[in-house]
């Protein structure tokens, strides 16, 4: 099974983080991955309400889901768009859309936990105000195993990842737009420590560099093994990180520290 993390820089630009990510997942496609997954806030990111409305979709009518299912369904691909900004009567939903082979949405997960925080450097973000949180653990079988959906602030709550692993988890995806100065503390620890504790791989791709004028994130999406090894890593800059992997690692390990029993 082959992978590929897609880092990206979406910004306040509906359009050119549209062709940015289009381009990446043909790439992705080219570069023969089986599934692909973007980050967090794919087509847009942006702390102004009137472009967050100007640019915010149902998600039937939403034209880069649109465009993802055609790609989907034109070359046989799972593709996971990290999340979208999706309309939800009066507020909005952080959602991650998995769409399959046919062109279809598999599934999709509503982030649950809202990203409500003031930074050392006076930074602040109030995600509860804008977006409407889920309540519902999704995963989804893939060809290749059994995949959890979480997002980014989600990472912090250990509980999500060991409830999600009781449903027989291969993998695990957490598309970010984790934030530089939380990023730089935290974000490879994190996702080191969900892989181990329920011995599954992390699939992170995040956003990277300078998004809004309040907000830069923190790049270094990663594919991290069942046992914790960071197996691709891309630092800085837009592009893609692919890994080859077993699958069948995770219920290896399991058999042998059986702590999830």
């Amino acid at each position: 099974m082959k992978v590929a993390c897609i880092q990206s820089s979406a910004g306040e630009n509906y359009n050119k983080n549209f062709k940015q990510i289009v381009k990446l997942i043909n790439q992705s496609i080219k570069n023969k991955a089986d599934l692909i997954i973007t980050p967090e806030t794919t087509s847009l990111i942006t702390s102004d309400k009137n472009i967050l409305y100007k640019n915010t979709f149902k998600m039937s009518s939403d034209p880069l889901i649109k465009k993802v299912k055609e790609i989907a369904k034109q070359n046989k691909k799972w593709i996971l768009i990290g999340s979208l900004p999706i309309k939800d009567k009066t507020k909005y939903r952080n959602r991650s859309i998995m769409i399959n082979p046919n062109g279809k949405i598999a599934t999709y997960y509503d982030k649950i936990k809202m990203f409500d925080v003031k930074l050392p450097n006076n930074e602040q973000h109030k995600e509860s105000k804008t977006f409407k949180p889920g309540n519902k653990l999704i995963s989804v079988k893939l060809p290749w195993g059994r995949l959890g959906l979480t997002i980014c602030f989600d990472l912090r709550f250990p509980e999500i990842y060991r409830n999600l692993s009781k449903k027989n988890l291969n993998f695990i995806t957490v598309p970010s737009a984790f934030t530089k100065i939380t990023g730089e503390k935290h974000w490879l620890a994190l996702l080191k420590a969900r892989a181990i504790e329920n011995f599954c791989y992390i699939f992170a791709p995040n956003q990277v560099g300078r998004n809004t004028k309040k907000r830069e994130t923190f790049g270094h999406s990663a594919i991290i093994s069942p046992d914790g090894k960071i197996l691709k890593l891309k630092k800085k800059g837009v592009g893609i990180i692919y890994c080859n992997i077993d699958p069948r690692l995770s219920i290896k390990l399991r058999k042998v520290i059986p702590s999830l029993n």
